[in-house]
């Protein structure tokens, strides 16, 4: 599997900050985390590249049009969640993606220093 950093996600995420759409939650990510009928019902009324924006890795070996390439969700399709950049920050660094673990980081700071304001 390659799994590189998806770049426009992590614009994506820094505007979303920037714009106050963040939830600095401190629960568990499996409870925000969209499920997949979720994922469908998102789907069904966006394109893939916006799908992909919310998504911080991307599987080269996998479709561009499937949900199979897009790793490491960081939000629930409306705001950028403390908890799932945690979440794809601590999956990242198990799995040896130093840059994704590098960009989520960067992002899980400037969510709490906007959370702080």
């Amino acid at each position: 599997m390659s799994v590189n950093l998806n770049t426009a996600a992590v614009a994506y995420a820094k505007q979303l900050i920037q714009d106050g759409k963040i939830k600095n939650d401190e629960g568990h990510w499996g409870k925000h985390n969209p499920d997949s009928g979720d994922e469908n019902k998102f789907l069904e009324k966006h394109e893939m590249a916006e799908y992909a924006n919310w998504h911080l890795g991307q599987d080269a070996s996998k479709g561009e049009d499937t949900k199979g390439r897009y790793k490491f969700p960081y939000g629930d399709f409306k705001t950028v969640h403390r908890d799932g950049l945690i979440a794809a920050k601590e999956r990242a660094a198990q799995q040896g993606y130093h840059d994704i673990e590098k960009a989520a980081d960067e992002l899980l700071q400037a969510l709490e220093k906007k959370a702080a304001k």
